[in-house]
C-alpha cells in the first residue's frame, strides 16, 4: 500500500477500514489525514505511530470509497431556485456519497460567459456542502469564445444540440456547431454534449404533432435523433481532434457508435445515467411525468446494452443529470411538463442495486471497483480534477463509508432535494451511504441525519493540452 514519507505530527484524523477501496484494489488499510488531505495510506497491520490523542474513525466492514463525483447536475442557480438550490442539492449529493459536482449552465440567465461563471460561484459561496466546478455554456452566436476560455473559470463547455424547457441556447446551425468544435480544440476545452438532432425532431413534430399521453412519449422522441447527432459529433471529432463527451447516451446504437470511435483512437467518450440504467419506456407509460426525460427512457434492449457498456468499461462516467422540477410543474399536460428528475442522491445506490441484481454472483470487490471507476476515477481524469477520485497520498480527504449489503426502502421522507420527490420512491435499495467526509470533515451522517459545514470550494484547473499537441 502506498505511503507518503513525511512528518506525521500534523495528522488530525485516522480512518481505519477492512475494505478500503484504493487504486491498487480493495484491502484493509488506514488513512492518515492532515489539513483536509490524505498524507499516508498504511497497511492495517503496520505500526500505528500516530499519537493516541488524534481522533479515529473505524469503518468496520463498510467499504471506504473516495468521495464520488457527479459530473452532470443542475442545481438551478441562478433563476430557478424555486425547484432546487445549492443548499438542498448539495445535501442530496452528500447523502448519496458525492463530495464533488459539476453544474450545468442552463440557468436563468444561462451561464455563457466567464463573468457569469464567476458571479455564479460568488452566489454559491457559503451555501454548498460539496466542492464544485461549472460547465460553461456554449453561446451559439459566439462559439469562437471557447478558443480563449480561461481554465481557472471552466475547462468544459455544454453544447445543446436539441432543446427543451430549460435549454435556451440550442445550436441548430451546423456551421456554428463546427465552429464550436474548432474553437474548443484550439482552446483545449472538453465539450459535453446533449447529442440529439433538434431539426429532425422539429420535422417529426410537424408531421405527428405533440404526444397526447406518455404511451406515445418515447416514440415521439425517437432514437434516430440521438443516432444522427452522435454520428455528426464523431465526424467533427475526427475532423478537428476535439475532445467530446456525449451526455446521457440512451440507445444501443449510440453506444456502439461511440465505443467504435473510441476504439479507433478518437477522443470521444460517453456518459450513462442512473435513470437510463434503472427505467425503461414501460416505466414511463406507468409513471408518466416522473420519468419523462430528454433523451427519453428507451426500451429494455437499450438498457441492457448500457449495462453491458458499463460492465465492459466502454462508458467513461455515470451521471445523475439531477434536474429537479416541482410537482406542480411535472403534473401539467404532456406537452408542458418539463423533462428531468432529481437523481444525485439516488445515483450510487441505484446503480449498486442494479449491479447486485443483474450480477448477483460477481465478487463485490470487483463491483465496487467498477462503481468507483465510473463515479470517481473516471470523471476526475476526464475533467482534470486534481486531488479527486482516489484514496491516495496527496489527494483530498474525501471519503465515503458505504454499507454494501444494507437493505432499505426509499421514501419521499428520505429525499433531500428541494422538490421533495423521487422517481425511485418505493424501491428496495441494496447499499447505503452511512457517512460522507469532505476534506476530512463529516458532511453527512446517516445515523444522526446531520450535515456539516457549507464551505465547499470552487475548483479551478490548469490548462489542458490543445488538440494536436
Amino acid at each position: 500500500m502506498a505511503e507518503l514519507n513525511e512528518d506525521l505530527q500534523g495528522v488530525d484524523l485516522v480512518v481505519t477500514a477492512r475494505r478500503l477501496v484504493t487504486p491498487e484494489g480493495v484491502r484493509p488499510g488506514r488513512v492518515l489525514v492532515a489539513g483536509g488531505r490524505v498524507v499516508a495510506v498504511e497497511a492495517l497491520d503496520s505500526a500505528d505511530t500516530v499519537p493516541a490523542s488524534v481522533p479515529r474513525m473505524d469503518a468496520g466492514d463498510h467499504y471506504v470509497l473516495p468521495g464520488l463525483i457527479d459530473s452532470h447536475v443542475h442545481f438551478r442557480t441562478p433563476g430557478l431556485t424555486h425547484k432546487e438550490d445549492w443548499e438542498h442539492g448539495s445535501r442530496a449529493a452528500v447523502a448519496g456519497g458525492f463530495t464533488t459536482v459539476m453544474d450545468m449552465p442552463n440557468t436563468v440567465p444561462p451561464t455563457l460567459t466567464e463573468e457569469a461563471v464567476r458571479e455564479k460561484a460568488a452566489m454559491i459561496a457559503g451555501h454548498s456542502l460539496v466542492d464544485h466546478r461549472f460547465h460553461i455554456g456554449l453561446d451559439p452566436e459566439r462559439p469562437e469564445l471557447l478558443a480563449s476560455l480561461d481554465p481557472e473559470v471552466a475547462t468544459s463547455a455544454k453544447v445543446f444540440m436539441a432543446g427543451h424547457h430549460t435549454a435556451p441556447t440550442v445550436v441548430r446551425d451546423p456551421v456554428a456547431l463546427e465552429k464550436a468544435f474548432v474553437a474548443a480544440a484550439e482552446g483545449g476545452v472538453q465539450l459535453v454534449l446533449h447529442a440529439e438532432d433538434d431539426l429532425l425532431f422539429q420535422l417529426l413534430d410537424g408531421w405527428w404533432g405533440d404526444p397526447e399521453n406518455y404511451r406515445e412519449y418515447e416514440a415521439r422522441r425517437p432514437r434516430s435523433g440521438g443516432i444522427a447527432a452522435v454520428a455528426r459529433v464523431i465526424e467533427l471529432v475526427r475532423r478537428h481532434g476535439t475532445k467530446a463527451h456525449i451526455l446521457h447516451l440512451s440507445s444501443a446504437e449510440e453506444a456502439d457508435l461511440v465505443s467504435a470511435a473510441r476504439a479507433a483512437g478518437l477522443p470521444v467518450s460517453f456518459e450513462v445515467t442512473g435513470h437510463h440504467l434503472s427505467f425503461t419506456d414501460e416505466d414511463t407509460k406507468r409513471l408518466g411525468a416522473r420519468t419523462r426525460l430528454s433523451p427519453s427512457i428507451r426500451q429494455q434492449s437499450d438498457q441492457d446494452r448500457l449495462w453491458e457498456a458499463l460492465r465492459a468499461g466502454h462508458s467513461a462516467t455515470i451521471g445523475s443529470d439531477h434536474a429537479p422540477h416541482t410537482v406542480e410543474e411535472k403534473t401539467q399536460t404532456v406537452q408542458k411538463s418539463p423533462p428531468g428528475l432529481p437523481g444525485v442522491q439516488e445515483l450510487a445506490v441505484g446503480v449498486w442495486t442494479g449491479m447486485r441484481r443483474r450480477w448477483p454472483d460477481e465478487d463485490p470487490d470487483l463491483a465496487i471497483a467498477r462503481l468507483v471507476r465510473h463515479l470517481a476515477e473516471g470523471p476526475a481524469d476526464l475533467f482534470r480534477l486534481p486531488g479527486k477520485g482516489r484514496i491516495a497520498p496527496g489527494a483530498d480527504a474525501d471519503l465515503v463509508f458505504f454499507a454494501p449489503d444494507a437493505t432499505w426502502m426509499l421514501s419521499a421522507h428520505d429525499v433531500r432535494a428541494k422538490c421533495g420527490w423521487s422517481a425511485y420512491e418505493g424501491w428496495t435499495m441494496t447499499g447505503r451511504v452511512e457517512r460522507t467526509l469532505r476534506a476530512g470533515k463529516v458532511v453527512w451522517d446517516a445515523a444522526t441525519g446531520e450535515f456539516g459545514d457549507y464551505d465547499g470550494r470552487w475548483l479551478s484547473c490548469a490548462p489542458a493540452e490543445k488538440a494536436g499537441e
